[in-house]
């Protein structure tokens, strides 16, 4: 698409971004969609995050998305953010609306989007989530929100699981919610409707690991990996010959971009375009 006076500039902030796939995956989406906008990725430090967010506003600047490490810094710089933002206490999208900043977090309403889209039931399941960083922190209680019925994080650091486990009761008082170490068995994992890693275990070049071993898991658990470097981590393609429903990380990563045009540009995407696409080129 021929870049003219009526372009509007979109952009990714964070640091690094050198990897990151956010500009040929939402470049490809303007394209086939037919809108006439570009998106660059900017290397902003945290001594710099202030001015950049200025810089957004005085240029013009559509939107952005925000990745580490500014995503819970940005929201002091910010107009004004929406609910979810706020339950999250973390920002990863921010639209332009005439000058006024506004942000928004697409994360876990990623994930739950590919659930929705597979026709997986989220209302009353129980879950299992490997891990305690953000992304986990984001799907858990986006899940709560959508209303599951018991979560239990297992991570190395314990303290880590209980902070987002408190949390969750906190907010979310109906929902039981369980923490414990990755190496413990002291829970029986047969009840898990969704187990979903949200480890770097098993990304290239250790893709030979597995956070658990699927085989534990009944058929009916769907079983899903946020890593999407090997598309298919050994965990998917286990829990595929265990005759699990299987969900890699590209779909998410994919539905939080496709999510943040959505905001910004207030209209359906077509998501299906840039899946197909982007699993070819990885």
């Amino acid at each position: 698409m021929i870049i003219d006076a009526n372009t509007n500039l979109y952009c990714l902030i964070g640091h690094p971004i050198s990897k990151s796939l956010s500009p040929e995956i939402h470049n490809y989406s303007f394209k086939k969609n037919g809108i006439n906008a570009k998106y660059i990725a900017l290397d902003v430090s945290t001594e710099d995050l202030e001015d950049a967010v200025k810089g957004i506003k005085a240029l013009g600047i559509r939107g952005c998305n925000v990745t580490i490490p500014h995503k819970i810094d940005i929201i002091k710089y910010l107009d004004e953010i929406d609910e979810e933002a706020e339950l999250l206490g973390a920002v990863n999208t921010v639209k332009n609306e005439n000058g006024k900043l506004i942000g928004y977090n697409t994360d876990g309403r990623g994930f739950v989007q590919v659930l929705k889209d597979k026709n997986i039931e989220i209302k009353n399941k129980n879950i299992a989530v490997l891990g305690a960083g953000g992304a986990a922190r984001a799907i858990s209680i986006i899940l709560a929100k959508e209303g599951i019925n018991q979560i239990t994080i297992f991570n190395r650091t314990i303290e880590k699981a209980k902070i987002i486990i408190d949390e969750i009761k906190e907010k979310f008082p109906d929902v039981t919610g369980m923490y414990s170490s990755l190496e413990s068995n002291k829970y029986d994992l047969s009840s898990v409707d969704i187990l979903i890693n949200c480890t770097s275990i098993g990304m290239y070049p250790n893709i030979d690991e597995m956070p658990v071993d699927p085989s534990i898991f009944p058929r009916q658990t769907v079983i899903c990996d946020i890593v999407y470097k090997p598309l298919k981590t050994k965990l998917l393609e286990m829990s595929e010959k265990n005759g699990n429903i299987a969900i890699g990380g590209l779909d998410m990563l994919i539905y939080q971009g496709i999510l943040s045009e959505e905001i910004w540009l207030q209209k359906n995407i077509d998501k299906d375009l840039v899946i197909e696409w982007i699993k070819e080129k990885i």
